[in-house]
């Protein structure tokens, strides 16, 4: 008589026959539509997510300057490697812009199939479902802290709040917080997209201010009030610290990303201007920005396809090229992906960096949309 095990082993076999699944084995679930794939493997494994994305041939995104955090790049190795085109809408945007463009151009091609957001508006977009769950390969190199758990977002890359000064222009640069405020400054100091309500770094120059003047995480106040003072004073500057204005002399220190500002060392070096970057030591604060789908993406495989490249150690180290912290860093140091010499040229800060968790950051909001326009003038007050 048969054993028990020869008995099964044999009605596997018939089975297997008769076209059925193998024993001890279930099939792979079969492929989703990328539009509703949760990860790369979802939709079929990456071979078939980058011939959907390649059937969309477009892929469209906004408010991506190509200067900012290497975009330039990206975006150009993105459509050599994978032959997507990719349009870029309203390039000089910010992240609320972002949010109500997803509104805005719900169902037309136009509307931006992948975002690049503030921590703060990503929650916030995020809380509105607006998001699609998406979850990249690298998701399990990116920290905790870092990362929406349901993976609607995630960050790619951040820096530290700096002071960028043209020492051509201004006799003693500043170094911190404390230093803007003497009369010296007058008229000169500006805020990379000044209005902390819309754009990320305003809101995170607002927090580096807060926590150079004993405020904290929980107490973005602080940093608000601050920039009232600095326009009471006549130090604050209403105009966009951008290329152009410092090289005009209209904005000649900018409260910015460091990655930004030592970008003007190189572009503007021979342009009359002598940048001067200095990361404020009583106000040292630094965030991410993260990477998001629109859940309702028009070319939905491309927008996945994206997020994929930019969390490979090839996008990961576009980053480096300007400047810009790859949110990937520490495990791209150990499982040595990372472009060592490029890291290499970052500038030192001292001590761990801690960020404000998703509570922290949605209070801070709320606190600055309350409280900014009433304490900010949106012209600076002349100094007496």
């Amino acid at each position: 008589m048969a054993s028990p095990r020869a008995l099964a082993l044999t009605l596997c076999l018939g089975l297997v026959a008769l076209g059925s699944a193998g024993c001890g084995s279930e099939s792979p679930p079969a492929p989703v539509a990328p539009k509703v794939a949760a990860s790369a493997a979802e939709a079929g494994g990456m071979d078939a997510l980058i011939r959907a994305a390649q059937q969309e041939g477009a892929l469209t995104a906004t408010t991506l300057l190509r200067h900012w955090a290497n975009y330039g790049g990206l975006i150009d190795g993105f459509e050599e490697k994978y032959g997507i085109k990719v349009t870029v809408d309203n390039p000089n945007g910010d992240s609320q812009n972002e949010i109500d463009d997803m509104k805005r151009y719900r169902g037309q091609d136009r509307a931006p199939d992948v975002l690049d957001l503030g921590d703060s508006f990503a929650v916030a977009a995020a809380e509105e479902g607006l998001l699609a769950p998406y979850r990249v390969a690298a998701y399990g190199q990116i920290a905790e802290n870092q990362k929406d758990p349901q993976a609607r977002w995630y960050n790619s890359y951040g820096g530290y709040v700096s002071i960028g000064c043209d020492a051509a222009r201004v006799r003693t640069c500043p170094t911190s917080f404390a230093d803007l405020l003497k009369p010296e400054y007058n008229g000169m100091v500006a805020l990379n997209g000044g209005n902390p309500n819309t754009a990320g770094s305003a809101f995170a120059g607002v927090y580096a201010a807060a926590l150079a003047n004993n405020g904290s995480f929980d107490d973005i106040q602080p940093g608000i009030d601050y920039f009232g003072r600095l326009a009471a004073v006549g130090n604050y500057n209403t105009g966009n610290p951008v290329p152009e204005s410092i090289v005009k002399g209209e904005t000649p220190i900018s409260i910015d990303w460091d990655y930004l500002n030592l970008q003007h060392v190189d572009a503007l070096r021979g342009q009359g201007v002598d940048w001067r970057v200095a990361i404020p030591f009583d106000g040292s604060f630094s965030q991410y920005y993260a990477q998001a789908i629109n859940k309702d993406a028009p070319h939905p495989a491309a927008a996945r396809l994206w997020e994929e490249y930019l969390a490979s150690p090839e996008g990961q180290n576009l980053r480096l090229v300007g400047y810009a912290r790859p949110a990937q860093m520490d495990a791209m140091a150990k499982n040595d992906t990372l472009d060592t010499n490029l890291a290499a040229r970052l500038p030192t800060v001292e001590g761990t960096p801690h960020f404000p968790n998703p509570a922290q950051l949605e209070q801070a909001r709320k606190v600055v949309k309350e409280n900014w326009d009433k304490t900010v003038p949106p012209k600076p007050v002349p100094s007496s």
